[in-house]
């Protein structure tokens, strides 16, 4: 950032500084990171295996079909701009500060994404019920890893991640701001190739919701 350019002011307490964040909070942070893969199973399992109480209709299935679309699709477009290194499992390696696209609106569309497809896939299982504990493990989860990666992404920048960090939401998404600069875009067939893991997760987990369904 030049001198001339305008500092942001303090950061709000919702804003974890790398003096803020508690030491085991963000090395959980870490762990979450790097074992992202498989912590969701459980829950999957879960939503395949339970059939105490099941909404009744087709409300849920149709509101969870299309809440995974939309979240997927929201990956998407965040990997057509942060490349594969969306895909890293090492806490060490870090690309350049990502502010276009998605993240111009919120500052984890992954993530935002990665709630939509569980929720989704909650709701397509027509366990209602299950949505709060799916939220719970969510916020467990996501919440430490974000906490982390904002300690480690202010001590990258600086005060370049503060200005970005004080006019972009966390979670939810606002209006497009003025802090992006032109970035490369990454090929769709690179970003196809980068989420074939979740599409192909996706796509078992709905294919056993509809065995499950069939044989009633």
């Amino acid at each position: 950032m030049s001198p001339s350019a305008p500092q942001p002011a303090a950061a709000p307490a919702a804003i974890y500084t790398p003096e803020q964040a508690p030491a085991l909070l963000v090395r959980f942070g870490a762990w979450t990171f790097r074992q992202r893969s498989w912590l969701p199973v459980p829950l999957g399992l879960a939503v395949i295996l339970f059939r105490t109480g099941q909404a009744p209709g087709l409300w849920p299935v149709v509101g969870g079909v299309a809440l995974v679309a939309v979240g997927e699709l929201l990956r998407f477009w965040a990997v057509r701009h942060i490349g594969t290194i969306s895909r890293t499992r090492t806490s060490t390696r870090q690309g350049p500060l990502i502010t276009s696209g998605p993240f111009r609106l919120v500052r984890n569309p992954l993530y935002l994404g990665n709630w939509m497809i569980w929720t989704g896939l909650v709701l397509a299982s027509r366990l209602v019920w299950m949505l709060p504990i799916a939220w719970a493990v969510f916020a467990l989860q996501y919440g430490t890893m974000v906490i982390w990666e904002e300690t480690r992404l202010r001590s990258m920048f600086g005060r370049q991640y503060d200005h970005y960090a004080l006019g972009v939401p966390r979670w939810v998404p606002t209006r497009p701001n003025d802090l992006a600069p032109p970035q490369p875009r990454y090929p769709w067939s690179a970003v196809a190739f980068s989420e074939r893991g979740t599409v192909l997760a996706i796509t078992l987990v709905a294919s056993l919701l509809a065995v499950k369904a069939l044989i009633g």
